[in-house]
């Protein structure tokens, strides 16, 4: 095994904290504030959310995309409900069950998924093909945007399943861990493919984008964010020095840190995919974000760990995943792909 590798292609969980957030951090660490989000760092960033959104809209933050997924669904369902999903989708196949959990047993169900996107068609089987009381009664639409596979939903998409949920009075929750990638990817602004599109509540994610934890749950249907203060408390997602999330939000949306750290990350992906078309390798997935999947000759894969190269493959995908992250280095992708040409 060589010696550890300063960037890596497993994760982009595996990067550090941008300098914007972490220069935010510091300047929160200035003195006494009130806690429990009563600080004003926490009012900036909630209102540079409601900004960037274009909407009053309620905000709050998290520790993790786990816990913002899941108590974000158990407002939107009750125990007798079903929530609707891609069979990918990081609710169904990452959580641990947690948002059947903190729901109190509402199930998920899954459909078959189109380049990881969940399909209007599906959610109309899913939803028509029991109308007894013995089924659970679906009542939420899920999706991942990017999703699992690096792909972006449109906002035509969007709009496609919206139109499904409001035939069958379906909330429409959004799982956004790479948000900021799907913006950057489309070119367009966020409202026009959330508020626009009807989405209900986002899960805003920062820490995929640069921040060292800490998710945005967004309702932009208000009325949905009911007593959510009280479980987040309840579930111990309630930071008592909320300052030091929501500052590092801060960081991120006041400078545009957010946008270009997205857009960077798609950038070196693209680098990353031209790089091993040259070798034969053509991504299983159309490159749309952050994210390649890549069949590799037997051999391979354990050759590049041999070599130093951290990554894996992929639940419910039989190829190699490769992530790009905010401060991917064009050095770290030649590195990679030199290793590749020698291992190949």
């Amino acid at each position: 095994m060589t010696s550890a590798r300063e960037q890596q292609f497993a994760s982009d969980n595996y990067s550090g904290i941008c300098p914007e957030a972490l220069d935010a951090i510091l300047k929160a660490n200035r003195g006494h504030v009130l806690s429990y989000g009563e600080d004003e760092w926490t009012k900036k960033a909630s209102d540079e959310i409601r900004e960037i959104f274009g909407t009053d809209c309620e905000v709050f933050f998290v520790f993790n995309g786990t816990a913002a997924n899941s108590l974000a669904l158990a407002s939107l369902c009750q125990s007798f409900h079903s929530i609707i999903t891609s069979d990918t989708a990081h609710i169904e196949t990452d959580e641990c069950g947690a948002p059947e959990f903190f729901s109190n047993g509402s199930k998920i169900l899954t459909s078959p998924n189109r380049n990881g996107k969940l399909l209007p068609e599906e959610v109309d089987r899913l939803v028509t093909r029991r109308t007894d009381i013995h089924y659970p009664k679906p009542k939420v639409l899920s999706i991942t945007q990017a999703t699992e596979v690096g792909t972006v939903y449109t906002r035509d998409e969007l709009l496609a399943l919206r139109a499904v949920a409001d035939r069958h009075s379906l909330k429409f929750h959004m799982d956004g861990a790479r948000f900021a990638n799907a913006v950057a990817s489309l070119g367009i602004k966020p409202a026009q493919i959330t508020v626009e599109c009807g989405v209900d509540v986002l899960c805003f994610g920062g820490t995929k984008n640069g921040l060292p934890v800490g998710e945005a749950v967004v309702f932009f249907d208000k009325k949905l964010a009911e007593d959510f203060d009280y479980r987040c408390k309840q579930a111990g997602q309630l930071a008592s020095k909320m300052r030091f999330i929501s500052a590092a939000w801060h960081g991120l949306l006041s400078t545009g840190a957010w946008l270009r750290n997205g857009r960077h990350a798609n950038e070196a992906c693209e680098s990353l995919a031209k790089g091993l078309k040259t070798l034969g390798l053509e991504p299983l997935f159309p490159r749309q974000a952050n994210s390649l999947f890549v069949k590799m000759a037997e051999g391979t894969f354990e050759a590049m760990h041999a070599k130093g190269w951290h990554f894996y493959n992929f639940i419910g995908v039989e190829a190699s995943r490769l992530m790009c992250s905010w401060d991917t280095k064009e050095e770290t992708i030649r590195d990679f792909l030199a290793d590749l040409k020698e291992v190949l």
